[in-house]
């Protein structure tokens, strides 16, 4: 049960309906989303909802599903169940085309059954027949005309006709060709058709030269059409062979009607099925456009909704490359009830309108614009109340309509009804219609009746803080720019901020500081007091994010600190490994050397040409074998102070000195700070080149810098994967001295750049942080300048 009766057009249904309407491809889908109807069946609903994720992850698999030919033949039924009765060849192949598509879908659902249960449900229920539609197929060529020979009659009269028409053409051409030499036919004139009929174009002053019959003439009567004497029994004979033609096609397309008649039953049934393809294909694409998802659905009533966004507004701000603010909205058996409050145009309408559209939508049959671990019930009726309800033809004022409305959601809601109310009580004075607001509630909490109300009226707010089965809601708001994050909170009551809005609108300051007077100390510090606790919430949760955020990232650094120390401890064994390995070969080398050069020796009885040819060799071993030796460079004699760029000798990368004490000086190399003796280091204006293979930190720098690339990709990547990968990626081009890096994150809502920003405000050598020219990407890339 819905109420009221404009209900679907108050909430915005009627928008989702066109749209389901537009996105199918033939008029059976459209009456499938005309006849789509709100339910309280939870196998039904399921079962809709199912067979949209199945149809979903047919598309997303990329298979070629056989859904085409989405053809109406509904006015062709009435003709069809007539005896003796034929339609005609164009809607007759446009049949056949669609129930061979539907056969096909019919054996594909079968083969994958076990994937789509559901819609493998629907088509294992066709009882058309391969047989009959095979047959009617024959009958048709190509390009979708009835063939020659699907009957021996057609056959005959075709071949006939067409000798027919080949003599006619060539007695045609030759009495053509006649009159062309005598000069009778208009300059670029050729035969053509008049009435069915070959004709040749002749000058007007020379028709009664040519024998024949004038079947017409050109508008300005200088030319006439004859169709010469010659070939008029031809035309005659042809023209009772086109229609011998007809008959004998009525008399087949006849025929093959009568099959459809014979299984008309049948081939109801299969466009049946076809309409609901069409109807779930316009589901799935408009899910596609909400990003809608299959939530958890529960057969008792329940709203437990996570990202919940209004699919309406998520469409519109789309359009404007903006993002929607997902709600989070949790009623339960023991607070079924939930009274929100807070600012104007804080979003207070939105959420109400979003939990109405969502939960219709859902019992309908439609996936919602939620977090997949949402938990959607099933509520027997909905009721609704919201916008100007003046009424001139009953007479009835705006609140006078809110309270008929109220009367008639006492007198018909249960424990499985939502209520949805907004701007509870107002309309009429606030001291009464407070207490009238208070009285409903209370009714409707002592019904156990789930619902969402808005108001602006503290009374309201009190009863909702002290009343079990009812909890307070409020729309969150930044006080220091005086701006709705339109965030639903809840557990607490929201202030209205009318003074403080008053005052950003440019109310004069003397007409604001009478209104406080006017209302009351008492009444100001209760606001004060509750906008106080908002702003401290809001401090509370940055503060609890950020400290979660550092967790993580201790977390990610300890695990990388382990990693690393596992890699050194086994990169250590390997090189132990091969260095012994390598030992032990050269020295198998050497000792197989020397026994062949004594060998050598003593076959020769050392002769001294052959001696110094040994001593070559052993000399040559002897390089091999010796270990090289390493390339000193000296330190300068240059006195070092704090503040010097230096480097270590031997590598390349510059670091600051900090302090010196002693022979020892600590250096700041990027993020990096080490302790090391001064007759290490260099002045970096006297350092020699070094060579190719140097390594700093032990870390192969040339290595590292062909194959660094001075931008990061962390689109499609989750919050705490970024945190890693940004760590590498600045200590290495802190190490390889870049100036300049991008980091690609996407626009999306704004996480990945909000993580990112935050991390870099933590790294010292970064000197500026800054968006990409928007040609460039805008806000989803940023350009981070290093010291």
């Amino acid at each position: 049960m819905i109420f009221p009766k404009e209900f679907e057009s108050k909430i915005g249904f009627d928008q989702i309906r066109q749209r389901l309407q537009d996105f199918c491809q033939s008029s059976l889908g459209i009456k499938r989303v005309n006849e789509m109807r709100f339910s309280s069946n939870y196998v039904f609903i399921k079962k809709l909802l199912e067979q949209t994720v199945e149809y979903q992850r047919i598309q997303q698999s990329g298979a070629s599903f056989p859904a085409s030919h989405f053809f109406d033949p509904t006015d062709l039924y009435p003709t069809i169940a007539i005896e003796e009765s034929f339609i005609e060849e164009e809607p007759l192949r446009e049949i056949v085309l669609s129930l061979q598509a539907i056969l096909d879908c019919k054996e594909y659902l079968n083969k994958t059954a076990e994937l789509y249960p559901q819609l493998s449900q629907i088509s294992s229920q066709l009882t058309i027949k391969s047989s009959m539609v095979n047959l009617l197929a024959s009958k048709f060529d190509d390009a979708g005309k009835i063939r020659d020979n699907a009957s021996p009659e057609l056959a005959r009269i075709r071949k006939q006709l067409k000798d027919e028409e080949g003599k006619v053409r060539r007695l045609t051409d030759q009495l053509f060709r006649q009159a062309v030499g005598q000069g009778w036919v208009p300059e670029g004139a050729s035969p053509t058709i008049r009435e069915g009929r070959v004709v040749i174009p002749i000058l007007a002053e020379h028709k009664r030269k040519m024998k024949g019959f004038i079947m017409d003439e050109s508008a300005t009567g200088q030319t006439i059409y004859m169709e010469p004497s010659e070939v008029l029994e031809a035309n005659n004979e042809i023209r009772d062979l086109l229609h011998a033609e007809r008959r004998e096609l009525i008399r087949i397309l006849r025929d093959l009607t009568s099959q459809l008649r014979l299984s008309l039953p049948d081939v109801q049934q299969a466009f049946s099925f076809l309409a609901t393809l069409d109807f779930i294909r316009a589901k799935v694409r408009f899910a596609a456009e909400i990003d809608a998802t299959l939530p958890q659905l529960k057969e008792d009533s329940d709203l437990n909704w996570m990202q919940a966004r209004h699919p309406l507004l998520h469409l519109t701000l789309q359009k404007a490359n903006k993002k929607v603010v997902p709600l989070d909205i949790d009623l339960t058996n023991e607070n079924p009830f939930l009274l929100v409050s807070g600012p104007n145009a804080g979003g207070k309408s939105v959420c109400l309108k979003t939990v109405g559209l969502i939960q219709y939508m859902v019992q309908c049959g439609l996936l919602a614009p939620l977090d997949e671990r949402s938990t959607v019930g099933i509520f027997e009726r909905i009721f609704l109340d919201i916008g100007d309800q003046q009424s001139m033809e009953n007479d009835l004022s705006t609140y006078s309509s809110h309270l008929r409305n109220m009367g008639y959601f006492l007198s018909h809601a249960q424990g499985r009804s939502l209520v949805l109310m907004d701007e509870l009580g107002s309309g009429t004075d606030p001291n009464f219609g407070g207490g009238i607001a208070e009285a409903i509630l209370a009714t409707l909490v002592e019904k156990k009746v789930w619902g969402i109300a808005t108001t602006h009226y503290y009374n309201l707010k009190l009863f909702a803080e002290s009343t079990k089965g009812i909890r307070n809601g409020s729309m969150q708001f930044d006080t220091k720019n005086l701006e709705p994050l339109f965030r639903l909170e809840l557990g607490k009551p929201g202030s209205s901020f009318a003074l403080e809005i008053a005052r950003k609108t440019g109310l004069p300051r003397q007409t604001i500081d009478r209104a406080e007077q006017i209302i009351g100390k008492e009444l100001i510090g209760l606001e004060s007091l509750m906008k106080n606790v908002a702003q401290e919430k809001l401090n509370l949760d940055k503060r609890q994010r950020e400290i979660q955020q550092k967790e993580k990232e201790l977390s990610q650094s300890l695990a990388r600190y382990e990693s690393l120390s596992d890699e050194l401890e086994t990169k250590k064994k390997e090189i132990l490994n091969k260095a012994k390995t390598e030992a032990a070969y050269l020295l198998k080398e050497t000792n197989r050397e020397i026994e062949k050069t004594i060998r050598h020796i003593q076959e020769n009885k050392a002769n001294k040409q052959e001696t110094r040819k040994v001593r070559t060799g052993l000399q040559e071993l002897a390089k091999k074998v010796e270990p090289a030796k390493p390339t000193v460079v000296a330190s300068a004699p240059v006195e070092l102070k704090t503040g010097d760029k230096v480097r270590m000798i031997g590598q390349e990368v510059t670091g600051t000195v900090l302090s010196i004490k002693g022979t020892s000086a600590v250096v700041q190399f990027g993020i990096i700070q080490s302790h090391l003796k001064l007759n290490q280091l260099v002045r970096s204006d006297l350092a020699e080149p070094s060579q190719k293979s140097k390594r700093s930190f032990g870390v192969d720098l040339m290595s590292k810098q062909s194959s660094f690339v001075p931008s990061l990709d962390i689109r499609g990547k989750r919050v705490e994967e970024v945190a890693p990968l940004l760590d590498e990626f600045l200590d290495n081009a802190i190490l390889l001295s870049q100036a300049e890096l991008k980091i690609l994150h996407g626009k999306g809502e704004g996480v990945l750049r909000k993580v990112v920003r935050e991390q870099l405000k933590k790294v010292k050598a970064v000197a500026s942080v800054k968006d990409e020219h928007v040609d460039r990407g805008g806000d989803g890339i940023t350009v981070v300048i290093l010291k």
